[in-house]
């Protein structure tokens, strides 16, 4: 039998295609968060505490930064909230996190803008929504009002059109269109058409105003997998505005994760997307920080970016004593990334880290030796010994009542000795 292998080339290997995009900066005094352009895919999220809240809506601000967003949306509804905005930023400051503020406006942003400019000064972005700026005559004049803010403090934009909220005069009119169609579109085509259509031409007027198009970002959200994929393929294809990718009220818990992740995952992979927010509904008591991770786990799953050490561990069969290893594999991964926001400073390059946690002698040397660091955990009927494998050779073997302890505490020197040489000695590089 001849094999393929001579015969054939070799196997494309998979990648996410890449999209020209124009590039936005998001800035907060030194901190400077590229979007578009070729930049790395941006993670971002948003508070859901009351603004007005100055120093709770700041630790969360901090929370969220701290597991991974890149730049925090604060909503900014009422005058109150508007001017509670410069201590928010102010409370940040002292706390020593820099990541840049977006005001989220609905409504009444203009006013808000234009009547608390020290709001306007502290935010680092403005999301303004085209589809609730006022009707007619009104919504240019206070669209423009709000670009001509951007323009004055030099803060970049996102138009977001939602379906929910989406320009009912610019819907009727595409639907009185289609209606004389000889064929007329499927009405969600049309609704398609009106969300794009919002975004690109808002983004073309604020151009006009003399906006900086690369200070523009834009998003179409809708709430189906589907239909966001149709809405931003085509999104992408008409223009090179970078763009903001997200499911807009995704759910919670496993629906909400799993549509974003079906949803973002097609995009990215095909280039799409230059900034994402995984918009979780949280379970009652979970930490808003949730959607951060779901949203790093995508960019990490795809080989978009790095955050986090990875860790692989087996699921678990009729072999292996399940609790002992689960319960180490869980220990282990809140432990790294409980010491990251330390370490990432610490020790540059540590969110590269693989780390490996199996069940039982089938796959576990296999998996540990692949791994920089793994362990093996006895299985049923197996001897009571972990072997523990480092940069690919069996190290050491665990015994005992001990071994999750003993082998967190080689996973934290093992990260010392190889990382701890590239950190900045420069106190002006942390």
């Amino acid at each position: 039998m001849t094999s393929l292998f001579s015969v054939q080339g070799p196997i494309p290997l998979s990648a996410p295609s890449l999209r020209k995009s124009r590039q936005a900066r998001v800035v907060w005094g030194d901190r400077v968060v590229t979007v578009g352009g070729g930049s790395m895919v941006r993670v971002q999220s948003m508070t859901n505490t009351d603004t007005v809240d100055v120093i709770g809506t700041a630790i969360q601000v901090k929370e969220l930064a701290q597991a991974g967003s890149e730049f925090v949306r604060i909503t900014v509804n009422t005058p109150e909230a508007a001017a509670a905005v410069p201590y928010i930023r102010e409370q940040l400051d002292r706390m020593g996190e820099n990541v840049p503020l977006v005001g989220d406006f609905h409504y009444n942003g203009h006013k808000l803008l234009t009547d608390f400019p020290a709001c306007a000064e502290a935010l680092s972005k403005y999301r303004i929504n085209p589809g609730n700026v006022g009707k007619g005559e009104k919504r240019d004049r206070q669209f423009g009002q709000m670009i001509e803010a951007a323009m004055r403090w030099n803060k970049p934009v996102r138009i977001g059109v939602n379906w929910g909220s989406l320009d009912q005069e610019l819907l009727a009119h595409l639907m009185d269109v289609n209606s004389r169609r000889s064929q007329p579109w499927d009405a969600r085509q049309v609704m398609y058409e009106a969300l794009i259509s919002s975004a690109i031409d808002s983004a073309l007027r604020a151009e006009e105003m003399g906006m900086d198009g690369n200070q523009i970002i834009l998003s179409c959200k809708v709430s189906g997998v589907q239909d966001l994929i149709g809405v931003y393929r085509e999104l992408a294809r008409r223009c090179d505005y970078a763009l903001h990718l997200g499911l807009t009220e995704a759910g919670m818990g496993t629906k909400g994760t799993v549509a974003s992740t079906a949803a973002l995952s097609i995009l990215l992979q095909e280039g799409i997307g230059d900034t994402i927010r995984v918009s979780l509904t949280p379970q009652p008591g979970e930490s808003r920080n949730q959607e951060v991770v779901v949203a790093s786990e995508i960019l990490q799953a795809l080989g978009l970016r790095v955050f986090v050490p990875s860790v692989t561990a087996c699921p678990g069969c009729g072999r292996t004593t399940s609790t002992t290893f689960q319960e180490l594999a869980k220990q282990i991964d809140d432990f790294l990334r409980a010491q990251m926001p330390v370490w990432r400073v610490q020790y540059p390059g540590v969110e590269g880290l693989r780390v490996a946690v199996m069940g039982c002698i089938v796959n576990g040397p296999g998996e540990s030796k692949h791994a920089d660091i793994g362990i093996s955990l006895p299985g049923i009927g197996e001897a009571p010994a972990a072997p523990v494998f480092i940069d690919g050779e069996k190290a050491l073997t665990l015994r005992g009542e001990n071994i999750a302890a003993e082998f967190r505490d080689i996973v934290e020197g093992y990260v010392a000795r190889r990382f701890g040489g590239n950190a900045p000695t420069d106190a002006a590089a942390l």
